[in-house]
């Protein structure tokens, strides 16, 4: 996409990545949207909160599903900076999220394009539309930078 505009949702998630950096936390960040209205954002939490679970996709989630007021949620985009693993993709499809699009995928712990391609398994109820690369060269620049900094 070089040469266009992020979409509004994917800028804020790298912005929200950028957030976890500064954290130390894995920099990753996830919006989810409707009708292009934000209902829910999150930044990777896990050792700021001692919760492996504290994803950026979970927390964003959480954050949609509170103030929808009910589990599923129909119509909606998740918009998050790395390709999720198998634990956010499986909560993903769980929400009955309708899209997702991420930027970087992430061939060593990715669960959706990478690894286990969990959306393709006869045992999976439910397949949002996967749309992949938007934003991938600056999140993968936020990764790269991320990891340098951290072995020296």
């Amino acid at each position: 996409m070089a040469g266009f505009p992020l979409p509004a949702a994917m800028a804020r998630a790298l912005a929200l990545a950028d957030e976890a950096a500064a954290a130390g936390e894995v920099p990753v960040g996830a919006v989810v949207t409707k009708g292009g209205e934000i209902l829910g954002e999150a930044r990777n939490a896990m050792r700021g909160t001692f919760d492996p679970t504290a994803h950026a996709e979970i927390v964003a989630i959480r954050h949609a599903a509170t103030r929808l007021g009910q589990a599923r949620l129909d119509g909606c985009t998740l918009w998050v900076t790395l390709e999720p693993c198998a634990m956010c993709a499986a909560a993903i499809g769980l929400a009955r999220i309708e899209k997702l699009v991420f930027a970087a995928e992430d061939p060593k712990g990715g669960a959706v394009v990478s690894g286990p391609r969990l959306y393709a398994q006869p045992t999976c109820h439910h397949r949002p539309e996967v749309l992949g690369g938007i934003g991938e060269e600056a999140a993968a620049a936020q990764l790269r930078d991320f990891f340098v900094a951290r072995r020296y």
